[in-house]
């Protein structure tokens, strides 16, 4: 059986964009000072970003039913890379952005490196209003510490996807 890697990666980076928008929805934001509108902005945001992921990918229990076949296994064994390097990235009890990583991840992923661009079922993933929310998050706020909090969540994006980039599933 041939695999196509890309597809693979992509899908482990959605289901793992799903579970971040799950930390998000939990999460409690109170420990930055940002404006209602901005907040109304991120929260319909991540409700249309959930939704485009959950047409794309199936649910957890499918991965978890099939974990035995090997495009499966795939996907769960890039999954388990995406985690463990953004892992190595944030200190226990670390405030972190959820919505911005999310962001981050998808936008360096499929803008910056093109995956998926010509895909139908991804399209949505390409197009997406990125630098509109990299506007709101980053040149709209005025809480400085929230600033170099996103910012943070950039780099470490950045530096997972290029792994994830060079990541081998032979390994």
């Amino acid at each position: 059986m041939i695999l196509n890697l890309s597809k693979i990666k992509t899908e482990a980076l959605l289901l793992f964009c799903r579970d971040l928008i799950g930390a998000y929805e939990n999460s409690d934001c109170d420990f930055v000072n940002i404006e209602d509108d901005i907040k109304e902005y991120i929260n319909n945001t991540i409700i249309n970003l959930k939704q485009g992921i959950n047409a794309s990918v199936h649910n957890s229990q499918y991965y978890i039913d099939n974990s035995k076949n090997i495009r499966i296994k795939s996907i769960l064994k890039s999954y388990e890379y995406i985690n463990q390097n953004i892992s190595e990235h944030l200190s226990k009890g670390e405030k972190f952005n959820p919505a911005m990583l999310c962001f981050s991840l998808l936008i360096t992923w499929f803008s910056e490196f093109r995956y998926e661009n010509k895909s139908k079922e991804f399209i949505f993933f390409t197009i997406f209003p990125y630098n509109d929310i990299y506007d709101k998050l980053l040149v709209n706020i005025k809480d400085i510490q929230y600033k170099q909090l996103n910012i943070y969540m950039i780099q470490i994006a950045e530096d997972v996807i290029i792994k994830l980039h060079n990541y081998s599933l032979k390994q």
